[in-house]
């Protein structure tokens, strides 16, 4: 299945919305990414030039089949500029920019995920140069997973193929170019990766 659309949901740890400064919501805030910004099953990271500071944000994805169920699950990383997304916050912009460049949703491989009940008491975790920056229970999730993806489905164009990413827990920081990631949801799926980024173009580097 082709990944059309990713629908992220914002500020769905109660401490990852306070560590940022912004209220707990009372219903999911969802944005999207382009699918065309997944990058699956690799072992690599690799960051556009022109990208300032980006944060990781570790979150369960889940993966949307033909009768609207979810079908599959991933370990995720939804990339955020995040000097991109405060100054459109600021202005009352779009995150586009910040949320929806190449590679900037990076998934590990799928699991088969058909059942909550299966995978809330996991933990999610991300250790970056092996330092543990994020970590938390699925089920500390403000809004779980069946009412996110009943959410998603009843009010947005959902695909099949679409993935959902979660929201992400507390200890959201930067990303370097030769850091290496570990990323796991415990009993379930485990994938790492080494961050690159690329070259600026001639024209950019000598400005």
């Amino acid at each position: 299945m082709i990944i059309r659309n990713i629908w992220g949901i914002g500020r769905n740890y109660s401490k990852h919305a306070q560590e940022l400064s912004n209220p707990v919501p009372e219903a999911p805030i969802v944005f999207l990414k382009a699918g065309s910004c997944a990058s699956v099953n690799s072992p690599e990271i690799r960051l556009p030039w022109w990208l300032g500071e980006v944060h990781h944000e570790v979150e369960l994805a889940v993966k949307i089949g033909n009768n609207y169920q979810i079908i599959e699950g991933a370990v995720a990383l939804d990339l955020t500029e995040r000097a991109l997304q405060n100054k459109a916050k600021k202005e009352g912009l779009p995150w586009t920019p910040a949320k929806s460049f190449p590679n900037a949703c990076i998934v590990s491989s799928f699991f088969t995920l058909k059942n909550w009940e299966t995978v809330k008491d996991a933990r999610i975790s991300l250790w970056v140069n092996d330092e543990l920056r994020q970590s938390a229970i699925l089920d500390e999730m403000i809004f779980k997973l069946p009412e996110l993806v009943r959410h998603v489905v009843d009010f947005y164009p959902v695909c099949p193929g679409d993935l959902i990413l979660t929201g992400t827990p507390a200890g959201v920081g930067p990303l370097q170019a030769g850091d290496h990631l570990k990323a796991q949801i415990e009993g379930h799926i485990t994938h790492l990766w080494k961050v690159s980024k690329d070259a600026a173009p001639p024209n950019e580097a000598n400005t």
